[in-house]
């Protein structure tokens, strides 16, 4: 009798954590008992905090209370188990948060393990099990517990939906169908379920192979990855061996000139020393004759005056005179100029292959390129900086604004002569060279050639390949009067679009795409070149003749993209 009146209280004696007998049990200052380790753990997840509270009452403690076993409560659990104290079996755990609570339950409510569709409620193992021992009932269809169940009812009507309307896609209940849906081509949802389930079954397929193609592209490209690195590795060790080899080369010659100039001064300097000392010694001589001379010159006795005059006043001709064979002070300036020379045909030759370098580098790509941008906020992501190289300005045309504007002049300025310079064109090329993505803006007055060309068209004359899009080496947009057309290799294509003052340029170079759009409240296309670029390309400008000449790179900043993007998102 004792067991049967402790076994209803058994919740009383278990730790609202865990929901098990309490084990270790320990009071905290609000009076609730927990197992040690429950209670441990759960305020170890806040240790981050410097408020500890109940999980039951929610009340707070500042410090963190100190855990001690309740002896008293310990040995009141061990002497109940003795007489058949247990914890409640698994089905007939309490619902927490975020599990389904029986419907059917008074009080505290169990987890429910069911939901029928039928009932539109939800039992735990003991509401349930009329579900399968009456009749009526065994015909319900039981899913497992969910709190969804109300998605089942129609919210016009109050009622199960059963039917499903294959006009309108979507679930209905009879009711409906006699009303806003009469008419319309309905089916049991049981009858849609299982035509969509077959729909499902080769959804899955194709999602199946999906995956299994996206894993071998997976893994192709970690074999891709492996390969680049690799290869990259491998590139690293021999280029910088090579360099180290050309360092070491460069070293060695530079010793050898020093070592050569110092070798020729030091036999320089020892001959002059030579000869010095013997002019030195020919000095001493004849002082000792002009003295000899001088006391002679001071005689009385006429005799020895004329015996002594002249052994004393014969002179051995000089043989060491230099006065007349000096050079002039500048044996080792040709050296110089010829390390100069040397410098400058070498530093030509390092940024002629360092584009080929590069080029080469840039070309190296696992994926395909990137579709085009769309809006202006993605072109602007692939903005560079360009400035204009005024050594291959045209003599008439003045550069200002950082190198970035160009406009034409009556009288020449006063450039350098350069071998890059455009000698009759009125044209400039950008000093920086373009690969991969970038894009840029130019404003224009006038009539004006917006391009891309590469670094070894013709600068000298006034022949067509010195003109931009009248060769194979350039691509050019002539804009003129709101209007415009292509040129590339002496084939002009006629646009049809009118160009606004600002016309933006994309360029694609290892896709090989060249694109000219018209810049206003929208980017409009113009005109669009597909090809391959076999070297790295540079933005070019040229001027026509007329009163207004002037044209100009943009400044533009990549965060102005974001900018663009957030009124994009905000609009």
């Amino acid at each position: 009798m004792a067991q049967r009146g402790i076994q209803p209280d058994s919740e009383k004696f278990c730790c609202s954590i865990c929901l098990d007998l309490l084990k270790d049990p320990v009071t905290i200052p609000c009076g609730h008992s927990y197992c040690m380790s429950c209670i441990k753990e759960c305020w170890d997840g806040e240790e981050h905090k410097e408020i500890y509270s109940c999980p039951q009452c929610r009340q707070t403690f500042t410090p963190r209370p100190v855990l001690v076993k309740s002896t008293m409560l310990a040995e009141l659990l061990e002497e109940m188990k003795k007489m058949g104290l247990q914890a409640a079996p698994p089905d007939l755990c309490y619902a927490g948060p975020g599990d389904v609570a029986c419907d059917f339950c008074t009080g505290r409510k169990l987890k429910a393990l069911k939901s029928c569709l039928a009932c539109l409620a939800s039992y735990c193992e003991q509401h349930l099990q009329p579900h399968y021992d009456v009749a009526p009932l065994k015909k319900h269809k039981l899913v497992e517990a969910t709190v969804k169940l109300q998605e089942n009812i129609c919210s016009r009507h109050d009622e199960v939906m059963k039917i499903f309307c294959r006009t309108d896609q979507q679930c209905i209940c009879y009711l409906c169908s006699m009303d806003e849906h009469k008419g319309h081509d309905t089916v049991s949802a049981a009858a849609e379920r299982t035509e969509r389930q077959e729909e499902l079954g080769l959804s899955r397929q194709k999602i199946q192979q999906r995956i299994q193609d996206t894993e071998k592209d997976v893994k192709v490209l970690q074999q891709e990855v492996e390969a680049i690195s690799r290869s990259a590795d491998e590139a690293v060790e021999d280029s910088e061996e090579i360099f180290t080899e050309l360092i070491r080369l460069v070293e060695k010659r530079r010793s050898d000139v020093k070592q050569q100039i110092r070798s020729q001064q030091e036999e320089e300097v020892s001959r002059a020393e030579e000869v010095q000392e013997k002019l030195k010694q020919e000095i001493a001589e004849l002082r000792r004759k002009d003295a000899e001379l001088e006391q002679l010159s001071h005689t009385q006795d006429h005799i020895h005056f004329l015996q002594n005059y002249p052994s004393l006043s014969c002179l051995s001709e000089s043989t060491h005179s230099l006065s007349a064979n000096i050079r002039p002070l500048s044996y080792f300036e040709d050296v110089t100029a010829a390390v100069s020379e040397l410098r400058d045909k070498l530093q030509e030759l390092l940024s002629e292959e360092w584009s080929k370098i590069s080029l080469t580098v840039t070309e190296v790509d696992v994926l395909l390129s990137h579709p085009e941008p769309k809006t202006r906020a993605e072109f602007l992501q692939y903005s560079c900086h360009i400035t204009l190289d005024p050594n291959t300005a045209y003599t008439q045309l003045s550069l200002s604004e950082e190198n970035r504007k160009a406009t034409a002049m009556a009288l020449k300025q006063p450039y350098p002569s350069h071998p890059d310079r455009f000698t009759f064109w009125d044209q400039v090329l950008s000093r920086e060279s373009l690969t991969g993505r970038c894009y840029w803006e130019v404003k224009w007055e006038g009539r004006v050639d917006i391009a891309v060309s590469y670094q070894d068209i013709s600068r000298t004359g006034d022949g067509d390949e010195c003109v931009f899009g009248n060769n194979d080496k350039s691509w050019s947009l002539d804009c003129y009067n709101m209007n415009c057309d292509f040129r590339h290799n002496k084939i002009q294509t006629d646009i049809p679009l009118p160009v606004s003052s600002r016309v933006g340029v994309y360029l694609d170079h290892r896709a090989g795409i060249l694109s000219f759009y018209s810049v206003s409240e929208t980017m409009t296309l113009l005109h669009r070149v597909q090809t391959t670029f076999t070297q790295p390309l540079h933005a070019g400008l040229g001027l026509y003749e007329g009163n207004v000449k002037k044209i100009s790179l943009i400044k533009l900043l990549k965060r102005l993209s974001m900018i663009l993007n957030f009124t994009q998102y905000l609009l």
